[in-house]
């Protein structure tokens, strides 16, 4: 009998540069590769909306490039893909390696499940799968920048062959995909693999020249946009990788080295899985935070935008309106939950996984613990951003801010930045926008008070 082969996609929703969908179709021979996709409770159920959104646009998108034939199955992997093996005759289950805590857990369970079949792993989702880069005597590094040269040195495949024809297999039966969540006036990037391919090329050919000058400035637009598109695989790094490798400039190598940021933190990740949920630096557990009323309407405040300092409700007005928000706006933002209102980090990271459109657990959480300085930098609980003066240096103009506080649109700019001091203005605040729910200089120091108070 011909052989069947299920290709189980997962974060790797995309046809071009997949060497898990080569190797299906190449076990499949004369036969056929049955493409399924598991809407799996225990990841659908605590995503947001917006990434929601997002995957039914990818799963659409991939569907239709496979001429209809994706097979969508509802419920726990380690039942429903043993029961699809049984159901087809398949011969063997062939996936992209999950490397994340739930993923590991979840693929151990499906091969011990299977029968007459086996589940075959090839590549990940990254350009080097986590725990490959060492140091010398094995342990993992615990510090970027000398995994960053190691990850440089050890280099990735050069992107996998596209297939041009595989043998899908008709007439299996499938689920409807859930209806698409309403967005509420929510602006998403278009999913699937042709979006991603024209969002990277636009950012190679007009914006990757700037990426090292222009890349913090959040009012300029000069990122790649591409997080969503990595997230779901519906790109690969190491396509990137490869289109960037005859680019000497320092663009290139600066975007090159935010593609390592993303696999520093999935290597971390894979080394202490705990570090999703707990501190990598565990004497900060011992913090004081604040708690009570006050407490609770400064993170009602927070979550919506209204504190009262421009370039941190910009970025959360952004993150509600989008699904994304500018990185440099993250680390501000991040800070100003820790360090001004004294809250602690995983609240902010459950908020993010909450609403971001490329919530990745590996860069959140790890992003969260580098700003709250219980994470990969060695001391970092000295740096707590000034939004004021993050706001002057990074939006000199003030048209981020502009962009989402309509209420702030009328405030010009002058050699003072007024735009990001709005309660210095001669004519008070602007109708509409609430007053400071803190003061940023006497909060650094209670901050960084309580830090000398766990250090002693």
């Amino acid at each position: 009998m011909p052989e069947i082969s299920i290709m189980w996609f997962r974060r790797d929703l995309r046809l071009r540069d997949n060497p898990a969908l080569l190797a299906a179709r190449d076990a499949a021979g004369d036969g056929a590769v049955v493409p399924v996709f598991v809407l799996d409770p225990a990841l659908w159920k605590p995503s947001g909306g917006p990434r929601r959104a997002f995957l039914l646009d990818c799963l659409n998108q991939l569907d239709e490039s496979m001429t209809g034939h994706l097979v969508i199955r509802r419920g726990d992997p380690a039942t429903v893909i043993p029961e699809l093996v049984v159901e087809l005759g398949a011969n063997s289950v062939h996936i992209a390696a999950d490397t994340g805590p739930y993923g590991r857990r979840r693929d151990t369970a499906v091969g011990a499940a299977l029968t007459g079949a086996e589940l075959v792993s090839t590549g990940s989702a990254y350009a080097v799968t986590p725990g490959r880069v060492t140091k010398l005597d094995g342990d993992p590094y615990r510090v970027f920048t000398p995994f960053a040269r190691a990850w440089r040195a050890h280099g990735w495949r050069q992107p996998a062959t596209t297939p041009r024809a595989i043998p899908w297999m008709s007439d299996v039966d499938s689920e409807p995909l859930p209806a698409v969540p309403e967005r509420d006036g929510l602006k998403l990037p278009a999913g699937g693999e042709i979006a991603a391919h024209k969002a990277w090329q636009a950012f190679r050919d007009d914006k990757v020249a700037d990426y090292s000058t222009e890349r913090n400035r959040p009012d300029l637009d000069r990122t790649s946009r591409l997080s969503p598109y990595l997230h779901f695989g519906c790109i690969h790094p190491r396509t990137l990788l490869a289109d960037l490798a005859d680019l000497a400039d320092r663009g290139a190598h600066t975007f090159v080295n935010e593609l390592a940021w993303r696999e520093f933190y999935a290597d971390v990740l894979w080394h202490q899985p705990d570090s999703a949920r707990d501190y990598l630096q565990p004497h900060l557990k011992e913090m004081v935070y604040s708690s009570g009323p006050t407490a609770e309407a400064h993170f009602t405040a927070w979550t919506q935008g209204r504190t009262g300092y421009p370039m941190v409700d910009a970025g959360m007005r952004q993150l509600l309106a989008e699904g994304w928000m500018h990185n440099r706006v993250r680390m501000l933002v991040a800070s100003f939950l820790i360090k001004d209102l004294h809250q602690e980090w995983t609240r902010g990271a459950r908020w993010f996984m909450r609403h971001l459109v490329d919530g990745d657990l590996a860069s959140n959480q790890h992003g969260w613990q580098w700003v709250a300085g219980c994470g990969t930098d060695a001391a970092p609980y000295y740096r707590v951003f000034n939004p004021v003066l993050q706001g002057k240096k990074f939006d000199p103009d003030g048209n981020y801010v502009r962009r989402y506080v309509p209420e702030l649109r009328n405030v010009r700019v002058g050699k003072g930045g007024e735009i990001h001091e709005p309660w210095e203005l001669p004519d008070g605040l602007p109708a509409g926008y609430p007053e400071r729910i803190v003061d940023h200089a006497a909060e650094r120091v209670v901050a960084l008070e309580r830090y000398a108070e766990i250090r002693q």
